[in-house]
């Protein structure tokens, strides 16, 4: 089967093809939490897992670094090559993968630093304080690698080698499954062997395309020597920013979560939402490894000025993207008892519990991947400014604004439907977005 280039026409099925690897790349990243989440749960006990509950959202709000330089550097990386200067391509991607390095590294430390802190900040009581402190010192020693991760995810696909990025992330959520199994499971290491089996899997997770890159390879890109561009960096930081904003705000929003359902419910809330948080990112990674793995075709006709496929990409992916959504609706509803039972089927009233929560917050899933999609087009477009405010207003001031006014009126049951109210609103948000710059770009 032939290799599929930036450049061809897209049929469903070559786009289907090309974006695959994409999402179920994203899938196994999302995953790694989820393992951690399975093996701390049934295996260490409830505090453990609301203690990885706490910490997790902010330790995902630090490698956000690594997606703002992806996406937007990406984006701008494959339209330079869409406009055939291949050198200043791969200048670029060297410049956004160190900087990556860099920003990682002071990162990781500052959070060692303040981690106690931090934990406290986060809500955490009593015991949840130490086993916090210790799960989240152990990611930060990997968190350059996991930025890297981020990174390389979009990367991959701008070079046009979507399933080497399908490959590696195969390997790091298996090598975090076998090491969940014998740090938790047979060595007794409890949710320390959790974070160390997450940790290892993220070196490799951001390693491996580090070496790939680093060496004379196939695809487009190769990582060399670079020249600092401040108006690339900037470029990239804007173009990247609505993907950086939506994680930011993911992270903040599951800690203002966390916070509401510690004053309504207390533990057995954190609990049952670190359930539904694992299911979300599974099914959102659909829809973003698909925007992912779509968005360097649209940034590279965008660059040669090829209108024609610009607009036949945009007609199909609407459609595939409205399909998944209704798709992934129905299998989370139907599968919202069994998930249930497999995370905190040893406490029945937790069980039933987050059941009810798992059922009402799966209706997001109908409209979350449009507008996951619309700020990924517009990131392609290289117009970050209004992907972010897609972003920002979905995230961030719809779903806050929610979680805090509806549990007022409708009590536990409004912190669960928030996240559909806000992704109703943000689509209004993004049809309007999308009809206002259609002539403007062509689509």
């Amino acid at each position: 089967m032939s290799q599929i280039q930036l450049s061809d026409h897209f049929t469903y099925r070559k786009l289907l093809r090309f974006t695959l690897p994409s999402m179920v790349m994203m899938v196994f990243i999302s995953i790694y939490s989820v393992i951690d989440g399975l093996f701390v749960s049934n295996l260490v006990g409830k505090t453990a897992f609301a203690a990885l509950n706490l910490v997790y959202p902010f330790l995902m709000m630090l490698a956000v670094v690594g997606l703002m330089f992806g996406t937007g550097g990406s984006a701008l990386v494959a339209k330079i090559l869409g406009e055939g200067d291949s050198k200043r391509a791969n200048s670029l991607f060297s410049l956004f993968v160190y900087a990556v390095i860099v920003l990682g590294t002071i990162l990781a430390i500052l959070g060692e630093i303040f981690m106690p802190q931090i934990v406290v900040w986060l809500g955490g009581e009593g015991e949840l304080i130490p086993l916090g402190i210790l799960y989240g010192r152990i990611l930060l020693v990997a968190l350059p690698a996991f930025a890297l991760q981020m990174a390389f995810q979009s990367f991959m696909v701008a070079a046009e080698k979507p399933n080497l990025g399908l490959k590696v992330a195969l390997a790091a959520g298996f090598t975090n499954i076998i090491l969940d199994f014998v740090f938790i499971r047979w060595m007794g290491w409890g949710l320390e062997g959790a974070a160390w089996a997450t940790a290892i899997s993220q070196f490799v997770g951001g390693g491996v395309p580090m070496i790939y890159f680093a060496r004379r390879n196939s695809s487009l890109l190769r990582l060399g020597r670079c020249r600092y561009d401040h108006w690339a960096m900037c470029k990239a930081c804007a173009n990247g920013s609505s993907e950086m904003v939506t994680n930011l705000a993911v992270s903040l929003v599951s800690m203002l979560y966390n916070y509401q359902l510690m004053q309504f419910v207390g533990e057995n809330g954190v609990a049952a939402y670190g359930v539904i948080m694992y299911v979300n990112f599974v099914f959102l990674a659909i829809f973003i490894g698909y925007s992912m793995g779509s968005a360097p075709i649209v940034s590279y006709h965008f660059g040669a000025k090829n209108q024609s496929e610009m607009q036949n990409l945009y007609r199909k992916s609407l459609r595939i993207v409205l399909t998944l959504g209704v798709s992934i609706t129905i299998l989370a509803e139907l599968l919202a008892h069994p998930l249930s039972w497999i995370f905190v089927g040893f406490d029945q009233e937790l069980f039933l519990f987050t059941r009810r929560a798992f059922m009402i917050f799966s209706l997001s899933f109908l409209l979350a991947g449009f507008n996951v999609y619309a700020s990924a087009f517009f990131t392609a477009l290289n117009n970050g400014l209004v992907s972010a405010g897609i972003s920002f207003s979905r995230t961030l001031v719809f779903e806050c604004g929610a979680v805090m006014l509806l549990p007022l009126l409708f009590g536990i049951d409004g912190i669960w439907s928030s996240v559909v109210v806000a992704e109703g609103i943000g689509v209004v948000l993004s049809v309007t977005m999308l009809c206002l710059f259609r002539k403007k770009y062509g689509y």
